[in-house]
């Protein structure tokens, strides 16, 4: 077994703070977010952008960020967290419920709040996420930090629901096999997703439980998200599985092929070696295509649990803050 030492004086995360302001922005198709504001008000602006799709943004976000410096905004994004309606209540929480409108809800959230640029902060969908608003608003993006790197194409998400199986044979054996017959053969997110909108509340329990068995075999020791409540495992399987069955609703290699768009913008890209998502080449890729960003490697999974993941996100945070302050 490898032991990596750990050198002294890595960084820690920030100490834990309380949002100094909060609240629900009515976005149009009957959806309001939830958001929040914490750090230094007159600080540099800087978004969050939560996993999943359907994770919501946790407060431990928050401690990235040096508090005196930045201003820190999170948002919990259509269908979960304190967002209205939430998809572990209702389907109507799917509805207008596309990559395109989570855009839209950024550029709303960010006039409301009156941010003209801001850093973007993400991990995984957040990653995905915030690079496609990158590209589509690059005048309203000072500087990117991302870990879990994803860009929503269909390799990196046909990876979790089928390549896997090779490398968890048992676990995605039981995966499938919750799928009716005539499911098991095509794409698992949309026979999940059609499990997860039965009328049925015990059908829909099932099938969340599954889906979140599967992605705990896939990230063994990880917080299990079996362990979460009912209500958070429907949000985020029901999510997750609308996103992916419908390919993020992206073109195919979009972010990619779009990168030149975020010509200018610095950008730190930190992934674990360990994560499963390389076996796709995407931190390569996205790191090909996009110069003004540097790739960091460090001893992690596609969690941030590691010393080494916390030491580099919070450090390349803390360089954007020398570089942007007065």
């Amino acid at each position: 077994m490898a032991v990596v030492a750990y050198p002294p004086g890595m960084r820690e995360k920030y100490p834990t703070i309380e949002p100094h302001a909060r609240g629900l922005l009515a976005v149009g198709d009957s959806h309001e977010i939830a958001w929040e504001v914490s750090g230094n008000p007159d600080g540099i602006p800087a978004l969050v952008l939560h996993g999943g799709p359907g994770s919501g943004a946790g407060p431990g976000l928050r401690r990235y960020f040096d508090p005196a410096r930045y201003r820190m905004v999170l948002l919990d994004q259509r269908g979960c967290g304190a967002s209205r309606p939430h998809a572990g209540d209702t389907l109507d929480a799917l509805r207008a419920n596309t990559t395109d409108d989570l855009v839209g809800d950024i550029e709303r959230l960010r006039s409301h709040l009156g941010v003209d640029r801001w850093v973007l902060f993400g991990g995984s969908w957040g990653c995905c996420l915030g690079l496609v608003y990158a590209e589509r608003h690059p005048d309203r993006v000072r500087g990117i930090v991302m870990m879990g790197l994803a860009t929503g194409r269909r390799a990196e998400t046909d990876l979790l629901t089928r390549g896997l199986g090779r490398v968890f044979p048992e676990a995605h054996a039981r995966f499938l096999e919750h799928l009716p017959p005539a499911d098991r053969e095509g794409d698992p997110a949309a026979g999940y997703a059609r499990l997860l909108a039965d009328p049925d509340p015990s059908v829909v329990l099932a099938a969340a439980d599954e889906w979140c068995r599967w992605e705990d075999a896939m990230e063994p020791g990880a917080p299990g998200f079996l362990d979460e409540e009912p209500r958070w495992r429907i949000a985020l399987t029901r999510l997750v599985t609308h996103y992916w069955s419908q390919g993020s609703f992206l073109d195919e290699g979009e972010v990619l092929s779009r990168a030149d768009r975020l010509a200018g913008i610095p950008g730190v890209l930190v992934q674990g070696t360990l994560d499963l998502g390389n076996l796709t080449g995407t931190p390569w890729l996205l790191a090909a295509a996009w110069p003004d960003a540097r790739l960091e490697l460090v001893d992690a999974a596609h969690e941030t649990r590691s010393r080494e993941m916390v030491d580099r996100l919070v450090g390349a945070l803390d360089e954007l803050a020398d570089e942007f302050s007065p």
